[in-house]
């Protein structure tokens, strides 16, 4: 890279860092890139070649923790309380707090109340193809009220939900049939980009807001499950000190319990999100850096199970069923550790662990590619098989770019901010192949 450009990764370093710290608005982090441009500019004019006016500028710049706390004392509304039901300072300080935690109760009542009714009223297929529209509204619903959502940005999102919701019911599927099981499985990943849209405010073409957006993903899925423990282990001692007593707690459970627990929960999930992001920010590296390895051996033993499987068409497609959920996860765990790094650090041994558990994928992938395209070839396309290639082809494209970043990374001759940037650009093209499942694939396969 020439000296604008290395100049331009250091500023983009420096702002991705800056960004992660929460008593920091985003507008407030453009504000802050701009007077540092300006103070390199002022150290340049003065004679400073480019890195020497970096390295100044943001030493004058102060401290970064310095720098938020002085942005915290102007913007205390910003700040990410230690707890949100008892904030320190005065009445109208608690107020905004109290009520946002009022409609999150709201949104967790009405989300819990939607999934009663639809388990109540609609048949067990319906109930399952509908699960995410029921409760996917509210969870948007309270990003979009925090986020106090522009009207044509709320209309997107309502026109979104509508036409999900036609094509889903409205579409003359065959009971039973593979479009219509496609078509629910692909719903949730729609149905999650909306979710986006609502919790990056409108700004979805921002890749500051997208990245956000999965830390936003990958701590909810952590307290979810931290919820879904607790209330496993509440339930099940509530219902311990039932039999006792000769009363059976299974009825209830079955027909009230989880029906409008677990959707309240995932809101309850998401609001412990916005309100203690630092908490589960602390853990994440740990987390990645556990995960990692074992991912990778994991990757390796079915990379074994695959190549000792024999002829290519006979490759059981449970086999390769599980291929693509291990690879999802390869690729969720990667965004998440990409979402978790310090953009400053130097390129170190995780990282070259990261480009082994990508490689390793990558190598997965081939042969899973190579299983499924042998199988079209010798049996003919069908609806599964077109929508598994065509998954394993955007995850062979998004792996294989992800692997030169890093490997450009640690031959320092790639910044961090390219491997985060590309993550999140490739977001988009996973919502856009579910839609495209959802809505195309039942009337060119016939609805069968």
């Amino acid at each position: 890279m020439n000296a604008p450009e290395v100049l331009e990764a250091q500023i983009d370093r420096w702002r991705d860092y800056v960004r992660r710290h929460r008593a920091v608005a985003p507008d407030d982090v453009d504000e802050m890139t701009d007077h540092l441009r300006e103070r390199i500019d002022d150290l340049r004019a003065a004679g400073l070649d480019d890195e020497e006016a970096f390295l100044v500028a943001v030493k004058r710049m102060g401290r970064l923790d310095a720098v938020s706390r002085e942005f915290a004392r102007a913007h205390s509304e910003r700040l990410w309380k230690q707890l949100v039901l008892l904030p320190d300072g005065t009445e109208e300080d608690v107020s905004p707090a109290r009520r946002e935690l009022a409609v999150v109760l709201a949104c967790a009542v009405g989300a819990g109340l939607a999934v009663k009714a639809g388990a109540t009223f609609l048949d067990e297929g319906a109930f399952l193809t509908n699960l995410g529209l029921l409760v996917a509204p509210f969870v948007a619903g309270y990003l979009g009220w925090k986020r106090r959502l522009a009207a044509s940005t709320t209309g997107v999102l309502v026109t979104g939900l509508v036409v999900l919701a036609a094509v889903l019911n409205l579409y003359p599927y065959t009971v039973d049939g593979s479009t219509l099981a496609l078509a629910a499985l692909h719903a949730p990943v729609v149905l999650w980009a909306l979710v986006g849209v609502a919790y990056a405010g409108g700004r979805w073409r921002s890749p500051d807001r997208r990245m956000d957006f999965v830390r936003f993903t990958g701590e909810l899925a952590i307290y979810f499950v931290l919820l879904a423990l607790g209330g496993g282990v509440l339930v099940g001692l509530t219902a311990g000190l039932f039999s006792l007593t000769g009363l059976d707690l299974e009825p209830a459970l079955e027909q009230w319990i989880l029906p409008v627990c677990v959707p309240g929960a995932f809101l309850v999930a998401a609001w412990l999100v916005e309100a203690k992001q630092e908490v589960v920010e602390n853990i994440a590296p740990v987390l990645t850096r556990v995960f990692t390895p074992l991912t990778t051996l994991t990757l390796v033993a079915c990379l074994v199970a695959l190549a000792t499987a024999g002829d290519l068409t006979t490759v059981d497609r449970e086999l390769l069923i599980l291929m693509d959920g291990v690879l999802l996860l390869v690729l969720a765990l990667v965004m998440y550790s990409v979402s978790a790094r310090d953009p400053l650090a130097r390129p170190g041994l995780f990282d070259g662990l990261q480009l082994g558990l990508v490689t390793v994928a990558l190598a997965v992938d081939a042969v899973a590619l190579t299983a499924m395209l042998t199988r079209i070839a010798e049996f003919g396309a069908s609806p599964n098989k077109v929508a598994a290639l065509g998954l394993n082809l955007l995850l062979a494209v998004h792996l294989a770019r992800s692997a030169w970043l890093l490997l450009g990374l640690l031959r320092h001759r790639r910044a961090f901010g390219d491997l985060e940037r590309w993550q999140t650009a490739y977001l988009p093209v996973y919502a856009a192949w579910a839609a495209l499942v959802v809505v195309a694939f039942g009337p060119l396969f016939g609805f069968v």
